[in-house]
């Protein structure tokens, strides 16, 4: 009797192995699919159209496996998109919207409803069929209608005037003037493309001063992603516009900005290089996606067929078990004597692990003090070397007051003293302790502007709360230390630094308009510079990234998750 009870308890405990393995499989899948989402998203925000396509397409199969349809219906819908806007990509939208819309219509979800007849729209008017498109979004104005709805009209009515501007004018300023009627109903990012799609409408119907002022309004507007791609289009309209109206030097200054965003972005050398092994290119990586989503599949199956084997192996050892049991006390006292050596040789290891920490924390303590003397000090021996360089100059031309140029040098002279002091007798000491980082930035900004042989300004968008201590202290080290390089080797007039926080992600661009470098030449694994820089962004999950010309200055990107 004893016996078949414990045999009925074993044939359970493997139905919970099975159902456990299972669950486990379908979890593992969930988190691949989620993550190559979120990556496909990352691409397609950093223009790496093809990369965002094939983690999308990814991520769509996983979930379509799983039967997860709203998670389905949002790859659907940004694979139209991203599909919609390139020209590189030979695959028909329409089959990922019809998907879309047919969920849509099942779940009866008014927003779904919307986004889709959104969609039909811009797809027939990118075909040529504008009538097509009109119906349409005729649509999608009695779907306003809804309260919760009702924020969305304006924007419908911004596209119904883009689509007449074509060729019905009084129609299309009937519908721009009402969308700005409820331009607090638009988020920037739809407001920015009004103001420019209107300018448009004016610089057909050659009423540039008209489009001058929207432009102003639109360059007004920052955005926390493709800024730089909306600074090109004002910049280059902005010029043709001033160049119509006589207004040359305005023409040319605007036509200067947009060449240097143009050259930065290099979007027409990439598409030049490219262009003639793009198809081979996406073949093969088509063949490697196909070929890594094989070999995922048998790893799952594979570890199905190990789990089996494994619980198979389980009820032969607990059926031995039980018909041995007259041998449990044995091997008890014997477990019981290897148990006792496992505890011995694990208090010698944790000895060992012990000392090894102590000695590791030995050495970080040794490189955060060398550090915060390169990042700190550094900075401000840099600031003042322009200072003296400040009164080398003005000793002969006497262009600036002398004693002011010598009250700031024994400033910063004192200030090198205190941090010195501060370094030896704190661990966290400075500004961003008691500041905070976007303070401590703009403090340095001004400083090392104060000495007038560069300017930088500083640029922050969502940075309303303050983060982390210590995660601050790493990025105003990095800043720092970045800031200190264009000091020291860039040559430059002008610098900025860029600092956006939007959906827990701390974005930094540091530019500059100085001599620029070539990146295949220089040697990062030396010093505490560029290759120690790159260390404390990994160690913080972020991305770095460098783009620099020779003559044109440099950019540096920087990616941050903030948790």
């Amino acid at each position: 009797m004893k016996l078949y009870k414990e045999h009925k308890i074993l044939k359970l405990q493997i139905i919970f192995y099975l159902i456990c393995s299972f669950s486990y499989a379908q979890k593992s899948r969930l988190d691949s699919a989620y993550f190559y989402f979120k990556k496909a998203q990352k691409f397609e925000v950093n223009n790496r159209t093809f990369d965002a396509y094939e983690n999308y397409i990814t991520s769509r199969n996983l979930y379509l496996s799983l039967n997860n349809k709203d998670s389905l219906a949002k790859c659907n819908i940004n694979l139209f998109y991203l599909i919609q806007s390139q020209n590189n990509l030979n695959e028909n939208p329409i089959l990922f919207l019809d998907n879309y819309t047919e969920y849509a219509k099942e779940k009866r979800d008014s927003l779904m409803l919307l986004i889709s007849n959104n969609a039909y729209a811009a797809y027939f008017w990118d075909s040529k069929h504008p009538y097509k498109s009109r119906k349409f979004y005729d649509k999608s104005i009695l779907i306003t209608q809804k309260k919760e709805l009702q924020k969305y009209r304006s924007t419908i009515y911004s596209n119904l005037a883009h689509l007449y501007s074509l060729n019905q004018k009084d129609s299309a300023k009937y519908y721009f003037d009402k969308t700005l009627k409820s331009i607090d109903k638009l988020d920037k990012k739809q407001l920015l493309d009004t103001y420019i799609n209107y300018c448009n409408f004016f610089q057909s119907q050659k009423k540039f001063k008209q489009a001058i002022l929207l432009l102003e309004k639109a360059e007004k507007i920052k955005i926390a992603d493709y800024q730089q791609k909306y600074n090109k289009i004002l910049y280059k309209k902005f010029a043709d516009c001033y160049k119509e109206t006589g207004n040359y030097k305005k023409a040319y200054e605007y036509y200067e900005k947009y060449d240097i965003i143009k050259d930065s972005l290099n979007i027409t050398a990439q598409n030049i290089a490219i262009s003639d092994l793009n198809i081979k290119y996406e073949t093969e990586k088509k063949d490697k996606l196909n070929l890594q989503l094989e070999i995922d599949k048998k790893k799952s199956q594979n570890f199905l067929i190990a789990t089996l084997l494994s619980l198979i192996l389980i009820s032969v050892i607990g059926t031995l078990l039980i018909k041995n049991s007259n041998k449990k006390r044995k091997v008890a006292e014997q477990q019981k004597e290897l148990e006792k050596q496992k505890n011995l040789t694990l208090l010698k290891e944790q000895e060992l692990t012990t000392i090894n920490a102590i000695i590791n924390g030995q050495e970080k303590e040794r490189k955060q003090i060398a550090e915060d003397l390169h990042d700190n000090l550094g900075s401000i021996l840099a600031t003042l070397k322009l200072h003296f360089d400040n009164l080398k100059i003005n000793h002969t031309k006497k262009k600036i007051d002398q004693e002011t140029l010598f009250n700031k040098t024994e400033g910063l002279i004192d200030e090198a003293y205190l941090k010195v002091r501060s370094i030896a007798h704190a661990k966290n000491a400075g500004v961003i302790a008691n500041q905070g980082l976007l303070v401590a930035i703009k403090m340095m900004a001004e400083k090392i502007s104060s000495a007038d042989k560069i300017k930088i300004d500083v640029v922050d968008f969502g940075l309303n709360k303050r983060l982390e201590n210590s995660l601050e202290i790493g990025i105003f080290r990095i800043v720092q230390e970045l800031t200190t390089n264009i000091i020291k080797h860039a040559d430059a007039k002008n610098a900025t630094i860029n600092l956006s926080f939007y959906d827990q992600n701390l974005n930094i661009i540091i530019e500059d308009n100085g001599k620029g470098f070539d990146i295949n030449n220089v040697n990062l694994k030396n010093g505490m510079g560029i290759s120690s820089i790159k260390t404390r962004i990994k160690h913080l999950n972020g991305t770095f990234e460098i783009d620099s010309t020779i003559g044109k200055g440099s950019s540096v990107i920087i990616d941050i998750p903030v948790d």
